[in-house]
Formats: structure tokens, sequence, C-alpha cells
């Protein structure tokens, strides 16, 4: 099982990611070792769908980095309570 995950970071971009073990990346995240967020800390979990395989989670990565899939993180991120 793999998490595809959306992070709104405190500069107001989104980051978008994939893993196994979805605990430890957000520890990762929190204590500042994953180099293209450590510098925009805090940031809010908005966003996280299972995916069956490794194959399937990178195409989902893929499609979030997308146009399309950029106006559907807006679209995630404005439905939000307190948003």
């Amino acid at each position: 099982m793999y998490f595809n995950y959306i992070l709104k970071l405190s500069t107001g971009e989104f980051y978008k990611g994939f893993t196994g073990a979805l605990d430890k990346r957000l520890k990762e995240h929190l204590n500042g070792k994953v180099g293209s967020t450590k510098n925009k800390l805090p940031f809010k979990l908005i966003h996280v769908e299972l995916s069956n395989t490794r194959t399937e989670a990178r195409g989902l990565e893929k499609f979030f980095k997308s146009g399309y899939g950029r106006e559907i993180i807006k679209e995630i991120a404005e439905n939000l309570p307190g948003w």
C-alpha cells in the first residue's frame, strides 16, 4: 500500500509526494530532512489517497504535478474548512 499526499507549505506552495510509510515521511518533513520542504515549514497535510502499487502511486503523483492536477489541488484546498 502506498500513500499519495499533498502538503500546503508556509509559502502557499503545494508539495506532492508518495510513500509507503506516511507517518515516517511526515516526520522527515517536520524535522527538516527533506530538502524541498525544510525551508518552507510549517506545512499542513491537506490530502491523502491510497494506491495499491508503486506504479499507481507514481502515476497519481505525476497527475497531481500536471496542469489539471494542480487545478484539482486548488479545489481541494479551497474546500477545506478554515482556508
